[in-house]
């Protein structure tokens, strides 16, 4: 049976990089991001029941998901958030233990759970062992302005409404620090593999 590895961290932290860093060295990942998009394209169950609650507006000119429109209204009613994930987050653990389940049979000794909600929405019950992707406040700051466009209040903002950075470390089996170049990250996720490959071998 193959190690699964759940991949986290807060925002802009590079969990993406990272991913495709174990990628480099023969590591299959499933990223629950893509999965949460994959639940709310046209035809979806989840789709019909947010147009069914909030109309028109949520919904694009070609009737996909208007993610901004939906994002205002979560993030201004705590309950509205609620409502959105359990029509969600269910449907998104179902497809990730599908894929997990695939990656599991496969030839490679582990493979990665990819998720900024590992530890919120209960996926931490999916994996072995915990990696937390870490960068200082300050950098995460610049990252998520740089990247989605938004400016320093709007970037805090959207940190101060994750799971704190301490809780977020206390909970970790294993930390990559994300705040040097590429060559330092290529290191450490190097002697990961190398811990994680003789984990998965003491398993067999």
């Amino acid at each position: 049976m193959s190690l699964t590895i759940g991949v986290t961290g807060g925002i802009a932290s590079g969990k993406s990089t990272v991913a495709r860093a174990f990628a480099a060295l023969g590591i299959p990942w499933v990223d629950a991001d893509d999965i949460a998009r994959e639940v709310v394209e046209p035809g979806e169950p989840a789709l019909a029941a947010i147009a069914e609650r909030y109309g028109a507006r949520v919904l694009d000119d070609a009737g996909g998901l208007n993610r901004r429109a939906l994002r205002e209204i979560v993030f201004a009613a705590p309950e509205e958030r609620r409502w959105l994930e359990s029509q969600t987050h269910p449907r998104i653990r179902e497809r990730l233990e599908a894929r997990l389940a695939d990656m599991a049979a496969g030839p490679a000794p582990y493979h990665l759970l990819v998720s900024p909600l590992l530890l919120e929405s209960g996926q931490a019950t999916l994996v072995d062992r915990i990696l937390v992707i870490d960068v200082p406040e300050a950098e995460q700051v610049q990252r998520t302005a740089n990247r989605d466009g938004v400016d320093e209040t709007q970037a805090r903002a959207i940190i101060a409404a994750q799971l704190d950075r301490r809780a977020r470390l206390a909970r970790a089996d294993d930390i990559i620090d994300n705040s040097g170049n590429e060559a330092a990250l290529t290191r450490q996720v190097e002697a990961l593999d190398r811990r994680y490959r003789r984990l998965a071998e003491a398993r067999r």
